[in-house]
């Protein structure tokens, strides 16, 4: 996969991404932007499960697509098969993360976790001591408590066990709530003109998503626009301050997904804000240079 364009070398950072890149169609743009940014070195992709059978699997067979269109040569790995309780195996991706969070290595690392945080939790149930080794950036749960579920919160919902034994007990956590996620909007027919001449990665995107706005899933999409709500995750680990944020206490999920007030819980960064069209200009630029 070719270099777009050079930035120093002391600006780059590790990332891993764990993605239910099969659910619906936004994750593979968060994933293709990550692998086209010259300050994110991805050590790996790992399958998250989205709490049907076999969606870890449908998950990575998705990485394998978008990496068979790119040409990209990046670690993939399976995920556990389902939520905490569910799933007392440990997956491969559960021991990479720990392997590359234990890993003497002066670049910071961050985990983009765009969907269920079952595989970073798994990891952190096992080894505690990565904690304080990473910045964890998740796209999910309603937001600071307290907060009543609108709607149940997919990545949260889809493991509330791993969320709240992720959101207590601390560590560098950035929370991308369902009321900032909700707001990464682009129109079908920008995504028709300006990604999918983007070679065969762009026409996977466009193609992809298409396909799922008339599945029976899809229920939820307004029809002729689309929130890309899984592309802070990589736009926040290129730069931080491109959306406002606070500290507070950490949510604790209830079962319907609404943020409850919990004493004792850590402190957390909850953006409030991100700018969309810096994230979205920036994906489709980086497709445009990519298939030139």
């Amino acid at each position: 996969m070719k270099d777009l364009f050079e930035i120093p070398d002391y600006k780059k950072v590790r990332v891993i991404i764990d993605t239910d890149a099969a659910c619906e169609a936004d994750d593979p743009y968060a994933i293709v932007q990550a692998l086209l940014s010259p300050k994110l070195i991805v050590k790996g992709v790992i399958a998250e499960h989205f709490r049907e059978e076999g969606s870890m699997g449908k998950s990575y067979a998705e990485i394998e697509t978008i990496f068979e269109c790119m040409d990209a040569d990046v670690p993939k790995f399976y995920g556990q098969k389902g939520p905490m309780a569910d799933a007392p195996e440990i997956s491969e991706g559960v021991n990479f993360i720990i392997d590359e969070a234990l890993r003497e290595d002066e670049k910071p690392l961050y985990v983009l976790c765009q969907g269920a945080i079952t595989n970073l939790a798994m990891a952190m149930k096992k080894e505690p001591r990565i904690r304080e080794r990473m910045t964890v950036i998740w796209i999910g749960t309603h937001g600071e408590a307290p907060h009543k579920a609108p709607f149940r919160e997919f990545n949260a919902g889809n493991d509330v066990e791993a969320a709240n034994f992720l959101l207590s007990g601390g560590g560098d956590i950035w929370l991308v709530p369902s009321t900032v996620y909700t707001t990464i909007l682009i129109g079908i027919a920008e995504l028709k003109r300006r990604v999918r001449p983007c070679g065969k990665i762009g026409k996977h995107l466009y193609d992809n998503l298409v396909r799922y706005n008339f599945s029976e899933g899809a229920g939820w999409t307004k029809g002729e626009s689309w929130s890309l709500g899984d592309s802070p995750a990589c736009a926040l680990a290129m730069n931080p301050e491109c959306g406002h944020f606070r500290y507070a206490p950490a949510p604790f999920i209830a079962e319907d997904t609404s943020s409850e007030v919990k004493d004792g819980q850590p402190q957390v960064r909850i953006y409030t804000d991100v700018d969309s069209r810096y994230i979205l200009e920036d994906m489709i630029a980086k497709l445009e240079l990519f298939t030139l």
